[in-house]
């Protein structure tokens, strides 16, 4: 069924160019097109564009119906040819012939159509038409089997441009540059652009390849292909180009600082008071306390930009993902935060940075205590007579005291040696981080006899001493 929708901008006319033809009046009269759009798009591809024409000399043959770019024909285009009164043909032939005949995507520009048998010529009609891209951007840099080794000690140093052609579309185009391991299609935003190329250095390429998980110092083949998208009022049209398979050695990047906040967490969404983990290597860790079905996320900084972290998982902000693996008491929520599903407690929270991976599991002491007493070679270790520190808030505690060089203390819940204790995590120190017990060693500290004010704060997961 042939659908007949009016068209916007269309002109029929007469001009000097009919008037050199041998017939002093015109015998075949072409009615006006049909199309449900000057702007032509790919979901259009199967409709029906149809010319209709009557012939008043009763004439039989070949009709021809031509396309021209200026209103004179000085050089006609032949569109198809018909033994009846009419052609039809689909928006996609349609589309292809314009682009043949030099027609820009997204410009819109002057077609203007007649009808001729023999010396007969029909009257000209007009139409604005912008046809769309058929073609998909073409990457010409890298190359296919091309290898890139990424050098550490020059970051900011170029690595790789890459560079594709594409058509002229005579509007902005943003390009998307995409990269994955060879023949996987989990592929991850590179960078993006609005010219024909994206420069990148050996911090910004080495950044993206960890983002796939390649093995450092060691060549990999990398899958990589650019997206073009436009936009109009019409709609949007998104062109890939074909993937260009070549090798990149990355290597060990600087391990990172990651801040957590949320509304899951003790901080809050609360950029400026983020809470640092505590690092070691590609570890890092803390003891905080979480809440059930609460939102949280990392920062690369005390503040909401240029860095944050979360889920590598579908809906996900692109520039958010990294942890590809994490454990089930944690969902995506989409586009930037992940949801802690376990009940409310102090958890151990676990980032591995080289496998990208981050695990919550309970604590030891899941509860946050009623009391907190400060016990230590400040008190000679007499946990019967440990001091009552002052609640300041919700799992924080305070007392103010003398501290001389070489004193050792830990936090206890009761006045006694009992399951609750708290003091540096892991080993012997002063880090400004708690583990439980099972997982500290006594916090040391150099006072020289000065009075410091000693905060600890269960629920994040961090002391501090603090001169008075």
């Amino acid at each position: 069924m042939v659908l007949i929708l009016p068209l916007l901008l269309l002109n029929a006319c007469r001009d000097d160019a009919d008037k050199n033809w041998t017939s002093p009046e015109k015998t075949i009269h072409l009615y006006n097109t049909t199309l449900s759009s000057n702007t032509l798009y790919p979901t259009m591809d199967n409709n029906t564009f149809r010319l209709v024409w009557d012939d008043a000399n009763g004439t039989t043959g070949t009709y021809t119906v031509q396309f021209s770019k200026t209103a004179d024909f000085k050089t006609p285009i032949v569109f198809g040819t018909s033994q009846t009164n009419f052609l039809t043909k689909s928006i996609a032939s349609l589309n292809t012939a314009l682009l043949q005949a030099g027609y820009s995507p997204y410009a819109q520009t002057m077609l203007f159509i007649r009808v001729a048998n023999g010396n007969n010529v029909s009257n000209t009609v007009s139409v604005g038409v912008t046809p769309y891209p058929v073609s998909v951007p073409v990457i010409t840099n890298p190359v296919a089997g091309q290898s890139v080794v990424l050098d550490a000690a020059n970051p900011t140093s170029n690595a790789l441009t890459v560079t594709w052609t594409d058509y002229d579309y005579g509007t902005t185009v943003n390009y998307t540059i995409e990269i994955a391991p060879k023949g996987s299609t989990n592929f991850v935003v590179a960078g993006t652009a609005t010219e024909k190329q994206l420069a990148m250095t050996n911090f910004e390429l080495n950044e993206a390849v960890q983002k796939i998980s390649l093995p450092n110092g060691v060549s990999s083949e990398v899958d990589i292909h650019v997206i073009a998208k436009t936009e109009s009022p019409g709609g949007v049209i998104t062109k890939t180009s074909d993937v260009v398979t070549f090798k990149v050695t990355p290597y060990q990047p600087a391990y990172k600082d990651f801040y957590l906040v949320g509304g899951g967490t003790a901080v809050g969404w609360n950029a400026g008071g983020a809470q640092l983990l505590h690092n070691a290597a590609n570890i890092s860790e803390i003891y905080t306390y979480l809440s059930n079905n609460g939102d949280f996320r990392f920062l690369g900084q005390q503040d909401w930009n240029p860095i944050n972290y979360s889920l590598n998982a579908p809906g996900m902000n692109d520039a958010y993902k990294y942890f590809n693996t994490w454990t089930p008491n944690l969902q995506p929520n989409a586009p930037e935060n992940m949801t802690f599903t376990g009940d409310s407690g102090v958890y151990k929270m676990v980032i591995d940075q080289n496998a990208k991976s981050i695990s919550i599991t309970p604590s030891s002491i899941s509860v946050l205590p009623t009391n907190l007493y400060l016990v230590g070679s400040i008190n000679g270790w007499d946990a019967g007579a440990a001091l009552p520190m002052t609640q300041v808030g919700d799992g924080v505690y305070e007392y103010t005291i003398a501290i001389p060089d070489g004193a050792e203390f830990k936090f206890i819940g009761q006045q006694s040696w009992g399951d609750q204790e708290w003091a540096n995590i892991h080993t012997g120190g002063n880090s400004g981080f708690l583990g439980p017990k099972g997982d500290n060693n006594n916090i040391q500290y150099n006072g020289g006899g000065s009075t410091y004010k000693i905060t600890a704060n269960i629920k994040m997961g961090t002391y501090k001493v603090v001169p008075q």
